[in-house]
């Protein structure tokens, strides 16, 4: 938290193909610029996938919360992401004996999916729902002492429209939002499935 009591959040965008992007282009221009909202974008920062490992954790130091924007590839993130927790986050660091630099600090994904919301059910063709394919990365979050927020999912970015697609990234606006300024009330997000499921309901209107 900063001396005026807000929560700076950390973007770590990833997204291999982003001219073919259908949703996350808008997702990310609603969110570049805003105050207190800082978008580090892997792919573009590290070509390569060489890594400034000491850089991405001084960004880590320096927010609160962080959030995983990626469109979700094969039940997963894109491959930068998986290395950038591969080497950022380091034992005696972020976790393990000593490592508690991310105590305290929140992480939240923001992904894109194809399939509709009916697809990532128990009984759907996905046979899982989107918080249980994310659990590798709530367990990632709890280990380093960091507390895991409900992901905020675009279902079915193939049939969106454009006034869809323009909800979708007010929503997320209003949620980076909220999380920077602390209004989401502890302990409303338990048991969410999606943390913008119904947005109003959960910051009060």
């Amino acid at each position: 938290m900063t001396p005026d009591g807000s929560h700076p959040v950390l973007v770590l965008f990833a997204h291999p193909a982003l001219r073919r992007s259908q949703v996350n282009k808008h997702l990310l221009a609603a969110v570049e610029g805003l105050v207190g909202v800082e978008v580090n974008d892997l792919y573009q920062r590290y070509p390569d996938f060489d890594i400034d490992v000491a850089r991405e954790q001084r960004l880590l130091l320096d927010h609160h919360v962080v959030v995983l924007q990626h469109p979700f590839y094969w039940y997963s993130t894109p491959a930068i992401l998986k290395e950038w927790q591969d080497l950022v986050l380091e034992h005696g660091w972020a976790y393990g004996h000593n490592g508690r630099a991310l105590e305290g600090k929140a992480l939240m994904n923001v992904v894109t999916t194809g399939g509709p919301e009916a697809a990532y059910r128990e009984d759907g063709v996905n046979r899982f729902t989107m918080r249980q394919l994310l659990a590798p990365i709530e367990q990632t979050a709890r280990l380093c002492g960091m507390t895991y927020l409900p992901p905020f999912v675009v279902h079915g970015t193939h049939a969106l429209t454009r006034d869809g697609i323009d909800r979708e990234a007010a929503d997320y606006r209003r949620t980076l939002e909220a999380l920077r300024d602390g209004r989401v009330p502890p302990g409303r997000t338990e048991g969410l499935q999606r943390i913008n499921a119904d947005l109003d309901a959960l910051l009060g209107g």
